[in-house]
């Protein structure tokens, strides 16, 4: 997964230097959440040397160069690809070999802005009314139990707030007996309306019951007239088309586990008053670049909070039981011995597989590198001094 085409040859920009030339505009601008003002501190850090590294030295000319550490946060544009990729391997073993069909929820505009103001509890119903309309209905009218994964985004691709679920289905479950496992045929999983009502039926519910036992922690919505206004909806599901394979499965979730917001990648064009970047449908959108940030950092998850979540076989309780017995129910009969485990890939050779660039070898002659010296972290708000730049790989 290397640059794509229509970007090579253009100038590449970085989120986190519009961040750090608008800091103190941002800051003017009106106050952030302390997770919000967290991420955006890790962005402007990862691979600086703010956060420390070491020194490479070529072992052939000499040329040293640092190489400096990443942040690792969730929401930063220069950290997913690589952890994606990590998440993928972790799962692959645990992907059943069947059809998995693609669901996307939608919620109405009027839910927004109760999910600003308490995203924990919001994104939470959400993510659980989702799964349990289709753990439902694959009980209902297949009786079996599906394997569900369900991933929370909240964006559009102008950065617009648009909380919605994607969720991934086998095409098929495990019967109540757990003897046998049944596939669906066909090109649909339920009715599209359907799944919108139940699921309408499980977010008013959930949000009922919260209000009821004074966990909402909102005090100025008029939850009954909300609910109201939210009943009187049709609540749009989109249902895709299956994937037959388990790599276009794996290939999906690459591309939608770890996505932030905005990658650097689709970034266009950046000037003193305006950035333009790709949104679809080869369209751009053209912000101000403290609005801008105000829409990326709105974006920034609760702390702690799980955006990605397993139901029916794919939760974790049923890893070692019903998932197991799925799996060696769909085993072809002539299944190869298993071989031994291959040692995980370090981090160069994770940015090799993605971007086809080699942080072992020398920029200038090729040569192999070592690690010369340590780098120690010299923390700082603005952290200017930056790592040699990468291929955009979000």
């Amino acid at each position: 997964m290397g640059i794509p085409a229509k970007y090579v040859g253009r100038p590449r920009y970085d989120f986190a230097e519009i961040v750090r030339e608008r800091l103190a505009a941002l800051e003017a601008s009106g106050p952030l959440a302390p997770e919000q003002w967290r991420a955006l501190a890790a962005i402007l850090s990862c691979r600086t040397a703010a956060l420390g590294g070491h020194l490479e030295k070529c072992l052939d000319c000499d040329h040293k160069h640092p190489a400096y550490s990443s942040c690792r946060n969730r929401h930063c544009p220069k950290c997913q690809a690589l952890a994606a990729e990590r998440w993928i391997a972790a799962r692959s073993d645990r992907i059943l070999p069947v059809r998995h069909f693609h669901v996307v929820f939608t919620v109405p505009a009027e839910l927004r802005p109760l999910a600003q103001q308490a995203p924990t509890l919001v994104y939470s119903v959400l993510l659980q009314a989702a799964s349990a309309t289709l753990l439902e209905l694959g009980e209902s009218r297949w009786k079996v139990r599906l394997g569900v994964t369900t991933i929370l985004h909240t964006w559009t691709r102008d950065l617009r707030f648009h909380p919605h679920v994607h969720a991934l289905v086998t095409a098929g479950g495990l019967t109540e007996s757990g003897q046998r496992f049944m596939r669906r045929p066909g090109r649909y999983l339920f009715p599209v309306k359907v799944m919108g009502a139940l699921l309408r039926g499980k977010v008013l519910a959930a949000l009922r019951d919260l209000h009821r036992r004074h966990r909402l922690p909102v005090t100025d919505v008029d939850l009954d007239r909300l609910c109201a206004q939210l009943a009187r909806h049709a609540w749009v599901v989109y249902a895709k088309s299956a994937f037959r394979r388990v790599e276009h499965v794996l290939a999906y979730l690459g591309r939608y586990t770890h996505r932030v917001g905005l990658a650097n990648s689709r970034i266009l064009r950046v000037t003193s008053d305006a950035v333009t970047f790709h949104t679809k449908h080869g369209q751009t959108a053209t912000l101000a670049p403290v609005e801008l940030i105000r829409r990326f950092v709105q974006h920034v998850l609760p702390p702690g909070f799980q955006k990605i979540r397993h139901y029916g076989l794919y939760a974790s309780a049923c890893v070692a039981g019903p998932l197991a017995a799925a799996h060696a129910l769909l085993a072809p009969a002539s299944r190869p011995p298993a071989q031994a485990a291959t040692p995980p890939l370090t981090y160069a050779e994770h940015l090799r597989a993605l971007t086809g660039r080699d942080i072992d070898r020398c920029p200038r002659c090729g040569g192999r590198l070592e690690r010369w010296l340590l780098l120690p972290q010299r923390p700082t708000r603005s952290a200017t001094s930056r790592a040699p730049p990468e291929p955009a790989c979000g």
